[in-house]
């Protein structure tokens, strides 16, 4: 399979500017990761520009491949992963650099090469088609090499005690819920786990529910360290629900579950870990949840994920509830990707008020419930019509109906509720109330 020269030109050009382009990568790091302001340029410098011939040289041998047709520069291509001198140095540079930012690192530095390299695509007449496949190819790329420097710098997600990782997958949970309790004096401040042996509940972090005699668990936790809570599912964990009933719910059981490993494996290079390298995840009612260091780019495909915003230890609580919120919301409506509750809007406000929804049902759709299946009959005419955007031949095919028949079904949903459907806060109201009714049940 050939492919246009444009690729291996457009690499060869940033080849030839490499000095600029890792100029304009270190600005990138150094703009957004505080450990790599802090760190000498001169530090910094070579190993930024290794990685980029890295990456280049990939993009221009699987160009060459497709090219000639010696192969197809993907799955029986040679593998190009990073030099073993290479990774030495990250490893080495793991011990100066939390490892997280190191991976963040590679994936603000990809994000501006893919920009320069499509720049340099664009100004030589490159196509949607020639972008495409090497897109994948560097994907691809950089997820094994993220691996591969999680792996080398020993991040993993359990570790050789399992009553440790118990025990530290506890004190996430009780962070993202609010149930942890800090030491408040100077010398156990910020400490996560220290003092578990003491006999008050001030030695160091502990969940109300620790018991005196809990074992220390080794690692910190900075209390003014911003991380982004999270709450996660896979999109196939559960079976679509009913489209009047709940969503349905999350089958995640925990690290020995293949789903979770999966999720985590998805967020590994954007989740927050500990002083002793371990990421700060754990389960939330078979939901997978834990601190991020940024938010997660590429996983529109793969994962239902909510987030709340970047909080100091105080403030985590409160936005893993804005977090759970989004997932809700986001998994209700069969959204998949990442979101915060404001992206989705009144859909997340929904899940956040119900209070609000208990007292539209009341006013919009309880009139319905005295006429029994008559009423249900009118209300699903209505659910119909708000979910085909308010399209009636589209709404009566939905439920089999005639246009007429659904025209009077509406009419008469409108009569008995009082509700006039073209008057758009009545719609609002009707909608509201429908979806509380599907994501909290029948008021009580």
């Amino acid at each position: 399979m050939e492919t246009s020269t444009t690729v291996p030109e457009s690499a060869a050009a940033l080849h030839a500017g490499i000095d600029a382009l890792t100029d304009e990568v270190i600005d990138g790091l150094r703009s957004q990761l505080p450990s790599y302001a802090a760190e000498s340029v001169d530090r910094i410098r070579p190993r930024v520009m290794a990685s980029l011939r890295n990456g280049l040289s990939l993009v221009q041998r699987w160009a060459e491949e497709r090219r000639t047709a010696r192969g197809s520069g993907r799955d029986d291509g040679p593998a190009y992963g990073i030099p073993s001198a290479h990774l030495d140095e990250v490893t080495a540079l793991a011990r100066s650099l939390p490892v997280e930012d190191i991976i963040s690192a590679y994936r603000i530095g990809t994000d501006i090469v893919w920009r320069r390299f499509g720049e340099e695509m664009t100004a030589r007449g490159g196509t949607a088609e020639d972008l495409l496949p090497i897109a994948e190819t560097l994907r691809a790329w950089v997820d094994a090499n993220t691996l591969r420097i999680v792996r080398s710098c020993r991040v993993a997600l359990q570790g050789d005690d399992p009553a440790v990782d118990r025990r530290h997958a506890a004190m996430v949970r009780a962070l993202l819920l609010g149930e942890a309790r800090w030491d408040k004096s100077p010398a156990g401040l910020g400490t996560w786990g220290a003092g578990f042996t003491g006999d008050g509940p001030a030695d160091g972090y502990r969940t109300e529910r620790q018991a005196d005699d809990a074992e220390t668990v080794d690692g910190s936790y900075v209390h003014s360290a911003l991380r982004l809570p999270f709450r996660a599912r896979l999109p196939d964990v559960s079976p679509p629900g009913d489209p009047g009933g709940a969503p349905a719910a999350a089958g995640h059981t925990g690290p020995g579950d293949r789903a979770f490993r999966r999720t985590v494996d998805l967020l590994r290079p954007w989740l927050a870990l500990d002083e002793a390298g371990r990421p700060l995840v754990t389960t939330v009612d078979g939901d997978v949840a834990g601190l991020l260091v940024g938010r997660p780019a590429g996983l529109c495909r793969s994962l239902m994920l909510g987030l709340g915003a970047p909080a100091p230890a105080s403030g985590l609580a409160t936005e893993f509830t804005r977090a759970t919120q989004a997932l809700r919301a986001a998994a209700g409506f069969g959204l998949v990707g990442a979101f915060t509750r404001e992206e989705l809007g009144l859909r997340a406000t929904v899940v956040a008020l119900p209070a609000v929804g208990e007292q539209l049902v009341r006013l919009r759709l309880s009139p319905l419930a005295e006429r029994g299946e008559d009423g249900a009959q009118l209300e699903e005419a209505a659910a119909a019509y708000l979910r085909q955007g308010l399209r009636l031949e589209a709404a009566a095919r939905t439920l089999y109906v005639h246009p007429n028949t659904l025209r009077n079904r509406l009419r008469r949903f409108e009569e008995i509720t009082g509700t006039n459907l073209r008057d758009p806060a009545d719609l609002a109201e009707v909608w509201w109330a429908l979806t509380h009714r599907r994501f909290h049940g029948p008021a009580s």
